[in-house]
């Protein structure tokens, strides 16, 4: 039989008589000890790695979930927004239509499974945007008037209504459609024509130039340009929005943030400015 060299350092090491069954024996208890150790000390570093890669996904999942929340909230939109309420801006409730508080409105919002069924107007003025977070006025027809934060020389007007991809009801037939925005001076109270557009829901978020006359479309606008063209820039102290349609739901309208952008030094003409897009 041949002799099996010994290694002082090595337990596993077979022993000098190895020819005996009996040492051969415990040899081989050890390597199988050994293999086993080797066995689970794999299916351990298998773990460890599925959970690092689990652990990265999940990691990828957040910044996902970071960046779907920046374009939700808009943080993406670098203008001055005068229409805040953390910074002054305010409701005028005289000139701004009734909250939808009807009982039938109850039933509806917890149907989807929605919180604070009838939310104050203010809440447009702030930058939450989570589902039901919103101003809802009875039927497709209504108007919201906001005091700004200061007089301001009005350069844009944005809305923001929440992606379909979170709407507690799969749908976005709550969203305002056409609309006209009017700036207006407190005292007197005088309303300028400031635009006529239309909200594309499918576009979350939306910011509409805005200029005394020249923003809106159709024979409204060709009036409103001929007679203040020449006119310099002037300041608003409130915006009204108007609203004229929504996109199908007959119960009622929600708003869920506008913001209102601008300037308190006058903004420098720009000739050749490019035309608003054009309505449908």
């Amino acid at each position: 039989m041949p002799r099996f060299p010994r290694n002082p350092g090595d337990p596993s090491a077979p022993p000098e008589d190895a020819h005996n069954p009996r040492s051969r024996r415990m040899y081989q208890e050890k390597v199988r000890h050994h293999t086993g150790e080797i066995q689970d000390l794999r299916g351990s570093m298998n773990q460890l790695i599925a959970k690092l890669q689990e652990m990265e996904a999940m990691s990828d999942e957040q910044k996902m979930t970071q960046k779907i929340m920046k374009m939700i909230q808009g943080d993406y939109i670098e203008k001055p927004d005068f229409a805040l309420k953390s910074i002054g801006a305010s409701i005028d409730f005289e000139h701004t239509s009734a909250t939808y508080n009807h009982d039938k409105a109850r039933s509806y919002w917890n149907w989807i499974r929605l919180w604070n069924y009838a939310q104050p107007p203010d809440v447009i003025l702030e930058p939450n945007m989570t589902p039901g977070n919103c101003w809802a006025f009875a039927g497709d027809r209504g108007q919201v008037t906001i005091r700004l934060a200061q007089k301001v020389y009005l350069s844009n007007l944005t809305l923001q209504h929440i992606p379909k991809t979170i709407s507690l009801s799969g749908s976005l037939d709550t969203a305002p459609k056409d609309f006209v925005i009017y700036g207006m001076e407190n005292p007197p109270r005088e309303e300028v024509f400031l635009g006529a557009f239309q909200f594309q829901p499918e576009n979350t978020i939306q910011t509409f130039p805005l200029q005394v006359g020249v923003r809106g479309h159709g024979r409204a606008a060709a009036m409103f340009e001929s007679i203040f063209q020449n006119q310099p820039a002037r300041t608003f102290g409130a915006v009204k929005v108007k609203i004229s349609s929504n996109w199908g739901n007959p119960r009622f309208t929600c708003l869920y943030r506008v913001r209102v952008h601008g300037s308190v030094t006058p903004p420098k003409e720009q000739p050749g400015q490019n035309p608003s897009p054009q309505r449908d």
